[in-house]
């Protein structure tokens, strides 16, 4: 939802998957997850003034005005903002003036978004690290919210005039695709109305959802891999962190997943194979593709006790909360009601700590994962994900009353008002740069 590349998107090019990863994604989470298993160092915190206005002791900066967060921007800035404003949009709380401000102020004059600009002021140059997730995160966030129609497709154009020839997308313009990205770029052109399929690449007129599939392993791979999305064709191993946004990518759907309410549960179906060639419809790849993701990911979470691991290095035992949620949200994008329980259960158990440690993008991704299958955010294992989330930012400007008990009510079975859904559902490395998504987006084909 893992910035984190997400964890932002930063590109870089990390051995794993969600925790530390790419920038491009999920950067926000990514710099916060790593702190909390161990395996690189947080990024240092910015000085909160203190009561006399004057920035605390020690500090050798303060925060710009309307930022979410209190560590360096510098990877993730606009991740995590766009994350958190998209997400206070989702469960009706309007978001602060000076907020959404402060993400307007951070494109460049061709349409291009970095993580973070520190004088905004000051036109980007060759130099400014324009980086296709953090514009695909600020689509989003900004067309969600509306009245911001001329960022918004500035922001578009830019990305068309990046696309690579094989239809898809890599954090950093120029360099090869990789699945996330591409992915990420889909949900902000739905966001924005421009219909993916209808984006094609200037050479070999090819669209995202072309690209996407360049990822998808198939029946040429060993059977526990069959339909999981690969990072990059570079080493083309099962990923998990890839799957869980291919996967949803796949259906043409964003960060925003409406919940499915009434709707049928349909069961996951592992990609199967027969005579060395998938069984099956030929008919729409995106929806098949998006259906044997879910079945790796259903099958990894089983295996790990209904969350998925970490892949970086000397972590591989610890689970991986982040792109846990982004799985769930992805099973809640293909209608998979009765597979996405288990891991929203383990998360409503596990992902408090996770989410204060990590910040805005955090609880953004958690509440969007819980809009995404009904779950009421205020609510989640005991924490109330929204008023948590407005916290670690400027005071919201209000709220839209009742839209959260809609979306509840959306997620109701027919027999009494039950919730059916408890899920949740979030470069350059650190020191060099770091890269759904944590934010620095390139990763090693490892997990």
């Amino acid at each position: 939802m893992a910035p984190m590349a997400p964890l932002a998107p930063m590109a870089q090019q990390a051995p794993s998957t969600h925790p530390v990863a790419f920038l491009a994604r999920r950067a926000a989470m990514a710099l916060a997850a790593a702190a909390v298993l161990g395996g690189a160092a947080a990024p240092a915190a910015y000085a909160v003034d203190g009561a006399d206005g004057a920035p605390a002791a020690g500090s050798p900066k303060k925060l710009p005005e309307g930022l979410y967060g209190t560590k360096d921007p510098q990877y993730d800035g606009v991740w995590r903002q766009s994350l958190a404003l998209l997400a206070q949009h989702t469960v009706g709380v309007r978001p602060a003036t000076s907020a959404v401000r402060w993400l307007v102020g951070q494109q460049c004059a061709d349409g291009a978004f970095t993580a973070f600009r520190a004088e905004p002021g000051k036109p980007c140059d060759a130099k400014t690290m324009r980086d296709t997730n953090q514009t695909a995160a600020a689509v989003q966030a900004l067309a969600a919210l509306g009245g911001h129609d001329e960022t918004v497709q500035k922001a578009v154009n830019w990305l068309k005039s990046v696309q690579n020839d094989d239809g898809g997308w890599s954090s950093m313009a120029g360099s090869p695709s990789d699945a996330n990205s591409t992915s990420v770029v889909v949900g902000a052109l739905a966001a924005a109305g421009a219909k993916p399929e209808s984006v094609t690449s200037k050479k070999g007129g090819r669209t995202p959802y072309d690209g996407l599939l360049t990822f998808r392993l198939g029946c040429d791979v060993k059977e526990g891999e069959r339909g999981a999305f690969t990072f990059q064709l570079k080493g083309a191993a099962a990923n998990a962190d890839a799957t869980a946004a291919a996967a949803t990518g796949a259906l043409g759907k964003g960060f925003v997943v409406a919940p499915a309410g009434g709707a049928a549960d349909t069961p996951v179906k592992p990609l199967s194979c027969k005579d060395g060639k998938a069984d099956g419809k030929s008919g729409d790849k995106g929806p098949a593709a998006a259906e044997g993701g879910a079945g790796y990911l259903v099958a990894q979470l089983d295996k790990n006790g209904h969350h998925l691991l970490s892949a970086m290095p000397g972590q591989e035992k610890q689970p991986d909360v982040g792109n846990t949620a982004d799985a769930v949200v992805a099973l809640a994008a293909g209608g998979h009601r009765s597979a996405a329980q288990q891991p929203l259960k383990w998360l409503e158990k596990n992902a408090a700590a996770w989410a204060r440690q990590n910040g805005p993008a955090a609880y953004a991704q958690l509440v969007l994962a819980a809009h995404a299958t009904g779950t009421d955010p205020r609510s989640f294992g005991g924490t109330d994900l929204v008023t948590a989330l407005n916290a670690t930012g400027p005071e919201p400007a209000g709220t839209t009353p009742g839209k959260d008990a809609r979306a509840a009510d959306a997620a109701k079975d027919s027999d009494g008002g039950v919730n059916v859904w408890w899920v949740v559902g979030v470069g350059l490395a650190v020191g060099a740069g770091i890269g759904f998504l944590l934010s620095g987006r390139r990763k090693k084909n490892d997990l």
